[in-house]
């Protein structure tokens, strides 16, 4: 087996947190300046016997480890998340952190709730203590990841516009990509994948953990979504609502882009890599949810990957770069 799960799992979940938690889950990892470090979404106000949604609010936390599986979370939510809501009344919700790091400083994507719109945001940090906002898109985008280096001598990201009425009205969404001379300014938008290319999605894939460099071309995780309304999966949800059903399937799907061109595909893995099995996956907020964060490649070869499971807990799986590259096949339009 190409993917190993960590024996530790969850690696973070609610009650590792020494402020007030409820699920931990979708975060953004690197490895920056010696250390890991971690950046969860913590929301609040949720408990599997039911909750009440005017409470229920959205913070993040940060956590730092030395071996990348026991972390140290920080006493106090991220006061960073907090002024970048507190900067714009328009700004209603802080969400979904990705970490990159790019010439020695880290990037941070990031999804937004305004009162018009999910908007995407990049910003940049060199002590995670302030944060720098590069740009926002225009509504409706999110899922966004950066590459590790510039290529060509322009950043680039990975990203997932969620287009419903050009799609006919469903949750058909793709993965899209831009390029930027610094951070700020985005054009030469491209489709990189769609949907229908996924045989394991019929509806919205996106980005998952920002890409990885490797020999034989940039490996990426991405998110895949499998809906089927005859089926009713262990959610949460179903607490407050005995009619609501969830029927969506999160798997994590891996594809591998071209070293030179990030916005042509030129592998991807027939199967899933990552469906949930673990009962800490099958179980939670929305139940058999897989959603990969964070991916790191260790010089030895092995490669970290962070997820969140159920939309609950944050999970570690392992493998060698090697295994998840042998799992690529070649990919055509």
């Amino acid at each position: 087996m190409a993917l190993v799960r960590c024996a530790s799992n969850p690696v973070l979940s609610a009650s590792d947190i020494p402020f007030d938690a409820s699920l931990i889950f979708n975060a953004g990892v690197c490895k920056f300046n010696g250390r890991y470090v971690m950046v969860f979404r913590n929301d609040v106000g949720f408990a599997a016997g039911g909750y009440d949604r005017s409470k229920v609010y959205t913070n993040l936390g940060i956590a730092y480890s030395n071996d990348g599986v026991k972390w140290d979370v920080q006493p106090e939510p991220w006061k960073v998340a907090a002024q970048i809501v507190d900067s714009s009344p328009e700004i209603i919700r802080f969400y979904d952190p990705r970490l990159t790091v790019i010439d020695g400083r880290c990037y941070l994507c990031f999804a937004v709730d305004t009162r018009h719109g999910v908007r995407g945001g990049i910003a940049v940090t060199d002590d995670f203590d302030k944060f720098e906002i590069l740009s926002m898109s225009a509504p409706d985008n999110r899922n966004m990841v950066l590459f590790p280096e510039k290529i060509g001598g322009l950043f680039m990201r990975l990203e997932r516009p969620f287009p419903e009425y050009s799609r006919g009205y469903q949750e058909k969404f793709d993965i899209w990509s831009s390029k930027s001379p610094d951070c700020r300014y985005w054009g030469d938008t491209e489709l990189v994948l769609g949907m229908e290319d996924v045989p394991y999605a019929n509806a919205k894939i996106g980005p998952a953990a920002p890409p990885v460099k490797t020999p034989k071309g940039w490996l990426c995780t991405f998110h895949a979504t499998y809906k089927d309304r005859n089926r009713n999966l262990f959610g949460w949800e179903a607490a407050n609502n005995p009619d609501a059903t969830w029927n969506k399937e999160y798997l994590a799907g891996l594809m591998l882009l071209d070293l030179e061109n990030p916005q042509k595909v030129i592998g991807l893995a027939p199967e899933p890599l990552i469906r949930a099995t673990e009962k800490y996956e099958l179980e939670g907020f929305r139940g058999s949810v897989i959603f990969p964060g964070g991916m790191i490649l260790e010089e030895s070869g092995e490669v970290k990957i962070y997820y969140g499971g159920a939309d609950t807990v944050e999970c570690l799986a392992t493998a060698s770069v090697d295994d998840l590259l042998g799992m690529i096949r070649p990919f055509s339009r």
